[in-house]
């Protein structure tokens, strides 16, 4: 007979078998056919026959739910904000629609100061242009009338030097020979005079007026050597150094004019240049406050659940000790303060804590069955998202606790009513195990390395040895030691009913050191063989002596924590 085992701790067996499980644990406290029972027959209730069955791998876990995607509110107003609307707590909303309304009258009177503000700093950049413009032209004249003086200062140099300079001299050179000529004509007048006043033929005065005259041709001629000696030497010099220095002065006047003005142009552009500035940065201004007039209405950037920020600090023990009130009209908002949480309801994962030893095991793409706390009895499917890289610890409560959070993502709709923060239990699917001999895990029973039942021995009860493989939550994979139609007892044995017991050798647990290198008996190899790493894991941290009852279960998939009972006489 088989059947599929797929049950939370807190629900009823939903398959035949697993109800003949729980039917035979409860007959065993119930019925009293073996207390004090003479004739030692063993209530039918009380024990299971060993059968191929199927069954799930299934890890219990537990944690909470959480919006696959959620957007922060904030207010954007980096002064006063007073709330004049807001919607609801719990209201869901769709992309667009309004969340809060703040107050904006003092947002709209300064966007009318700065407004003001940007027009003064525009008119006066315009003016700084228009005086850089300005200045440009009277460099620009200022350049052209220098540059005319200074050609006209050169060409006078020209001029002066090929025209001036050339009459100059050749009039010297003229007057200088017309002296001499005329020097040597009296001269020659004067010789004939003085033999014309010896004869008697001219009177004495006019040899004398011939005498004065050639003295006074005589006096030009050395003038005129004197005035080209005089122009040579000084004259020319002084006329040549006048010229060049009005080069000088006018090639230097056009300097300074370009130097002045360029140093005027230089503040003109510095003057625009912070006029500029000024207006971006009342433009600026401007926008920033364009844009916080438009932030003092908050709307919705996705479809999701309202949830006041107030009461996320209180589920967290947040600020106020959990006591903060919730934003209303009339708060007060400090800039860039979350005023809202909009979890996206359609899409939601539930982060689910799994023990560090099991966290290898949870793989992406498993599948899971989740169901809420405020739901218990609707079940949610998912699939393993992702697994975190570090674990957590279980802080001051319990420091030596570590804990993986796994994500897992449930096909929910908005219309499920699953909230973010509900508590909520699930089932990860490990895997599934088909056609294996099973027993229930309360008939499974350990002592030191080994594992072994309790099977139906004629009219009594006799031990025997079991190596185990893969285990749910109720039932245990079989891989040796029992056979289809074997009938095990579901619980401890009463004092009497044991007629067969185990080698005790079997139960020592070999030093390490006599184990190295040796070869191992049948029997310690058969005890070993039943106990697997998970087995070995879990024995050590829960204890595996002593008399216990009915066993424990272990975390899924892994072989259970079996009872210890005490070997009878």
């Amino acid at each position: 007979m088989t059947s599929r085992m797929n049950m939370r701790p807190f629900q009823l067996l939903r398959v035949p078998t697993l109800a003949c499980v729980v039917l035979a644990c409860t007959s065993s406290v119930l019925l009293t056919a073996c207390d004090g029972n003479d004739d030692g027959v063993i209530a039918v209730l009380d024990v299971h026959e060993v059968a191929l069955t199927d069954f799930d791998i299934l890890l219990p876990v537990s944690g909470e739910l959480a919006a696959q995607k959620q957007v922060e509110v904030r207010n954007r107003i980096e002064q006063r904000a007073v709330i004049k609307e807001i919607v609801p707590e719990g209201t869901r909303v769709k992309a667009g629609d309004v969340l809060v309304r703040l107050a904006r009258e003092e947002l709209s009177d300064k966007m009318k100061d700065a407004q003001d503000k940007c027009n003064t700093a525009e008119s006066a950049r315009i003016a700084a242009e228009q005086a850089l413009m300005i200045k440009r032209g009277e460099r620009a004249s200022e350049l052209e009338k220098a540059a005319v003086t200074m050609r006209i200062a050169g060409l006078a140099l020209e001029g002066w030097r090929h025209g001036e300079v050339v009459s100059k001299r050749k009039s010297l050179e003229i007057t200088g020979e017309t002296a001499t000529i005329n020097h040597k004509r009296l001269v020659d007048r004067f010789n004939e005079s003085a033999k014309l006043v010896e004869s008697g033929y001219i009177p004495r005065d006019e040899y004398e007026k011939d005498r004065i005259a050639m003295i006074e041709a005589a006096a030009k001629v050395e003038q005129s050597k004197l005035d080209l000696e005089v122009y040579d030497k000084y004259t020319f010099g002084q006329e040549e150094a006048k010229k060049n220095s009005d080069l000088d002065q006018a090639t230097a006047e056009r300097g300074r004019v370009e130097q002045k003005f360029d140093a005027e142009l230089v503040k003109a552009q510095a003057d625009l240049d912070s006029a500029a500035f000024r207006v971006a940065s009342e433009r600026e201004r401007l926008k920033n406050l364009e844009v916080q007039l438009e932030s003092t209405t908050l709307l919705a950037p996705i479809d999701g659940l309202v949830v006041y920020a107030t009461s996320l600090d209180s589920s967290n023990g947040g600020r106020g000790g959990g006591d903060a009130q919730p934003p209303q009209v009339g708060t007060e908002l400090k800039p860039n303060e979350l005023v809202i949480l909009l979890p996206d309801t359609s899409r939601m994962l539930a982060n689910l804590k799994v023990s560090e030893a099991l966290s290898g095991r949870i793989k992406i793409g498993l599948t899971a069955t989740v169901f809420s706390d405020a739901m218990p009895n609707r079940a949610f499917k998912g699939e393993v998202q992702s697994v975190s890289v570090l674990a957590a610890n279980g802080g001051w409560r319990d420091p030596n606790r570590r804990e993986y959070t796994v994500k897992v993502a449930l096909t929910a709709d908005e219309a499920s009513g699953l909230k973010p923060a509900m508590r909520c239990k699930g089932e990860i699917l490990l895997g599934s195990v088909t056609a294996v001999l099973t027993v229930p895990v309360q008939a499974v029973f350990r002592q030191g390395p080994v594992s072994f039942v309790y099977t139906r021995d004629g009219s009594g009860i006799a031990q025997c040895e079991v190596k185990l493989g893969r285990s749910s939550e109720l039932q245990v994979e079989v891989l040796a030691g029992l056979a289809a139609g074997d009938e095990v007892l579901l619980r401890e044995p009463l004092a009497g009913e044991v007629v067969a017991q185990l080698d005790p050798k079997l139960f020592e647990v070999a030093p390490v050191a006599e184990t190295q290198g040796a070869p191992k008996r049948s029997s310690d190899a058969a005890a070993a063989a039943t106990t697997s790493p998970a087995e070995g894991e879990q024995n050590s941290s829960r204890g595996g002596s002593g008399r216990g009852g009915r066993g424990t279960r272990p975390p899924s998939g892994e072989a259970p924590v079996t009872n210890s009972p005490t070997t009878s006489g």
